[in-house]
C-alpha cells in the first residue's frame, strides 16, 4: 500500500491567503521560483472519466508564458502518462514528471521512463476480468501503471481496494497502491510526486529556487512535504479537512485564473 511519506499534518488551510501569496511570489520575484503543477483537479476540472476532460483553448498558451517568466522553471507533476499529457498541451512540451514520478522529462529534453513487466501485463488482464461485470469502473491502462477509476460507480469501492490489494502482490515489490479521488492505481514504487520535485530542483533552471507546489489529491500531498522541507509554498486546490499544504485555492477555475493573470 501507499500513503504519504510523511503523515498528512491537521492543518486548517488558508484559504484567502493562496491567491495573494501566489501572485505576490510569482509576479515580484519570479527568477527566485519554480512552479510545479498537478493537472486533473488542479489544472483541468475532474471529469466523470479521465479521457472526458476538456484543456481551455487559452490555457497551454499562458502555461508556455509563465514559464518563460520564470526561465523555464515550470514542471508538471501528474500520475497521467508522459505521452498522454502531452497531448493535452500540445504543441508545447513542458518538462513532466508522469505516472507520479515514474516518468521524467528533464528540462533538456531528454526522459527517464519505468516500463511494464510481464507480471504487470498480466495484472492488467486480470483486473480487466474481475471489473467486467462492475459497471462504471473504468480500468485504464498507463503503460507501467494501471488504474481502476469508480467515480461513475461508487458503490464498487470496498470490493475494488481488496482486489487491487490482491493484484498488487501479484505484481511484485517493483508497483505499489495508490489511493486517489475515486481511483485505486498500481504505480511504479520507485517514485512518488515529492521525489520528482525533488530531482527537478536538482537541475538548472530549478536548481536554487524556492518551490511552489499546486495540487489537488492526496497524491500530491508528498510534494507539498518536499516544498514545505525547502522553504517553498504548498497550495492544495478545494477544501480538504487535513492537508500538509499551508494554503488553499478554491477550484481549478481559480488555479487557470491565476495562470491567466501571471501570463499577461
Amino acid at each position: 500500500m501507499s500513503y504519504p511519506s510523511e503523515p498528512i499534518s491537521a492543518m486548517t488551510p488558508q484559504a484567502v491567503s493562496g491567491r495573494s501569496e501566489l501572485l505576490s511570489a510569482l509576479s515580484f520575484s519570479p527568477q527566485d521560483c519554480a512552479l510545479f503543477l498537478d493537472i486533473d483537479g488542479t489544472l483541468l476540472d475532474l471529469a466523470e472519466v479521465p479521457d472526458a476532460i476538456v484543456v481551455p483553448p487559452s490555457l497551454p498558451v499562458a502555461l508556455d508564458a509563465v514559464s518563460r517568466k520564470l526561465g523555464g522553471a515550470l514542471a508538471l507533476v501528474t500520475g497521467r502518462a508522459l505521452a498522454y499529457a502531452d497531448e493535452l498541451f500540445a504543441p508545447f512540451g513542458f518538462p513532466i514528471a508522469g505516472l507520479h514520478g515514474a516518468e521524467l522529462r528533464r528540462p533538456d529534453g531528454s526522459v527517464i521512463r519505468a516500463e511494464s513487466t510481464a507480471a504487470l501485463d498480466e495484472v492488467k488482464a486480470d483486473l480487466r476480468k474481475a471489473t467486467k461485470g462492475m459497471e462504471g469502473v473504468l480500468v485504464e491502462d498507463k503503460g507501467a501503471a494501471v488504474a481502476a477509476h469508480y467515480r461513475l460507480a461508487p458503490q464498487w469501492q470496498a470490493e475494488l481496494e481488496p482486489l487491487m490489494t490482491q493484484l498488487l502482490s501479484k505484481a511484485g515489490p517493483s508497483w505499489t497502491l495508490q489511493r486517489g479521488k475515486m481511483v485505486f492505481e498500481i504505480r511504479p514504487a520507485s517514485a512518488d510526486k515529492g521525489s520528482a520535485v525533488e530531482a527537478f530542483l536538482s537541475m538548472p533552471p530549478f536548481a536554487g529556487r524556492r518551490p511552489i507546489t499546486i495540487g489537488d489529491d492526496v497524491t500530491d500531498e508528498a510534494m507539498f512535504h518536499a516544498a514545505n522541507r525547502q522553504g517553498g509554498l504548498s497550495v492544495r486546490v478545494g477544501s480538504p479537512s487535513e492537508t500538509a499544504a499551508a494554503l488553499t485555492l478554491p477550484s481549478a477555475a481559480a488555479v487557470r485564473e491565476l495562470i491567466g493573470q501571471l501570463a499577461v
